[in-house]
């Protein structure tokens, strides 16, 4: 499956299943394009007619390039065959059981009222609570004890809002670290926060035991205050970036991601990028809002073209600043072409339900925190492990082979079949797909791809 598209002046062509990438010249691009439909002196006459008169485009360079394109394509390297559907749920059955993440709901309540929020200011659609120490230690020992060979072992702490519950937090990490030698295991510590309750104390635990922290800050002030407010409906901007910033100098610029959300306010996102960096931030996120289509702030049809345009010039200022030496992270443009994630890991799709899980304050286990609060999707618990096996066959299942709809994508080998949250909240299937979301995310990966494009050249220059 080849995929070709032009961005920032360079025209590239993707061939799916191989992974490779190719930087071509017009020629090149329009031969790919018809070379499996037509014959090649077909091709030729085509293509020889289209470029009449232009330098480099006589009839043995045209020759000669249909020529390398068969090459390519006998190296395995253009319009390489889709082998891999069944080795699609190999590594799933390889790992059943293992668990090597756990997202711990430490807070199932918020000083904040935003009303964008999917899991209902922090409540998830029941009761306000904070998890007690007791199910925290069962949740780590449960980590601990399905974890199999793994030494590596992540956790999250997530609310709601976890400083909240802080105490807990605190003593959580010092158990992990106590009986992680024991076990021969590593706990990775990472901590999601809305900023509010972020102070030195905060700060030197966030340095010394969380290898990454996730702050929630939505960009330029207006935009964030619109929907990231307090109870008495006061926004939160001016309280939370000083804040922010000093933790951010502490851990060296290093090891964070400001998250933001945009939503039907801001389809013109790259103004928020804009803030987060005029503020000093360079590791950035900006996700898609996740809501009801009726809310006020869901994506609409008519902002899909504007966020497009916004992801290339996204793109188009990364490359600039890195030309500059003032290069910044975007989260969705990290990507790896040479040596990212198997084969097999890429096509198994999300290890939501298998390998990784929610655990409510209570201890419920669910998929992930998107599913926290639907009683259907309850796994089991912290105690007894996985009780509900048809729920947790069903995500075993979920891959991106499972996705009909995935077949004729060029990104299905980026996405893995996307996310089974979205998935279930637009179609009432997790095996469904989110067209919407499905839009985004191809750009998105054109522009990854274009960014390291542009990078090799630039070495090899």
């Amino acid at each position: 499956m080849i995929h070709q598209y032009k961005l920032g002046g360079l025209p590239i062509v993707l061939d799916t299943c191989s992974g490779s990438v190719h930087v071509v010249d017009d020629l090149a691009y329009d031969i790919i394009s018809l070379y499996e439909s037509k014959s090649r002196d077909e091709i030729l006459a085509i293509v020889k007619e289209r470029f009449a008169g232009q330098e480099g485009a006589g009839d043995s360079e045209i020759a000669e390039c249909y020529d390398q394109i068969t090459e390519l394509r006998n190296a395995g390297q253009l319009f390489t065959p889709d082998t891999f559907a069944p080795m699609a749920g190999e590594l799933k059955k390889k790992t059943a059981g293992v668990v090597k993440a756990l997202c711990l709901h430490v807070a199932h309540t918020c000083n904040l009222n935003c009303s964008y929020c999917f899991a209902s200011q922090g409540k998830y659609h029941g009761d306000r609570a904070v998890m007690p120490f007791e199910v925290g230690k069962q949740a780590l020992d449960f980590l601990i004890a399905h974890s199999g060979s793994r030494r590596n072992l992540e956790v999250d702490f997530f609310g709601g809002e976890p400083l909240m519950n802080f105490r807990v937090v605190k003593d959580l990490v010092a158990y992990a670290r106590s009986i992680e030698k024991e076990h021969g295991k590593n706990f990775r510590f990472t901590l999601t926060t809305n900023g509010l309750l972020i102070d030195d104390d905060v700060i030197d635990f966030a340095n010394r035991e969380c290898s990454n922290v996730v702050l929630s800050l939505d960009g330029r002030k207006e935009i964030h205050d619109r929907f990231r407010v307090d109870y008495a409906g006061r926004g939160s901007w001016e309280r939370i970036v000083p804040k922010f910033q000093k933790l951010v100098q502490a851990r060296g610029g290093k090891n964070y991601y400001m998250r933001g959300t945009f939503t039907h306010a801001n389809p013109d996102f790259l103004k928020d990028i804009e803030a987060m960096l005029d503020l000093g931030f360079t590791e950035l996120s900006m996700e898609p809002v996740v809501c009801a289509a009726d809310d006020p702030g869901a994506l609409t049809e008519e902002d899909k073209p504007i966020v497009m345009e916004q992801y290339e010039k996204l793109a188009e200022l990364m490359l600039k600043r890195r030309k500059e030496g003032r290069p910044f992270t975007f989260y969705h443009y990290m990507i790896d072409l040479s040596g990212g994630p198997c084969i097999y890991k890429r096509i198994s799709g999300c290890g939501s339900g298998t390998e990784y899980m929610a655990v409510t304050p209570w201890g419920d286990l669910y998929p992930c925190h998107q599913f926290v609060g639907e009683e259907k999707f309850k796994l089991g618990n912290v105690w007894d492990g996985v009780s509900n096996d048809a729920v947790q066959g069903e995500f075993a299942d979920c891959n991106v082979y499972a996705r009909l709809e995935c077949a004729d994508c060029w990104a299905k080998l980026y996405c893995s079949g996307g996310c089974a949250a979205n998935a279930y909240h637009a179609t009432g299937s997790v095996k469904g797909v989110y067209k919407y979301g499905c839009d985004l995310f191809r750009k998105r990966m054109e522009c990854a791809i274009f960014l390291e494009a542009a990078k090799a050249l630039e070495e090899d220059e």
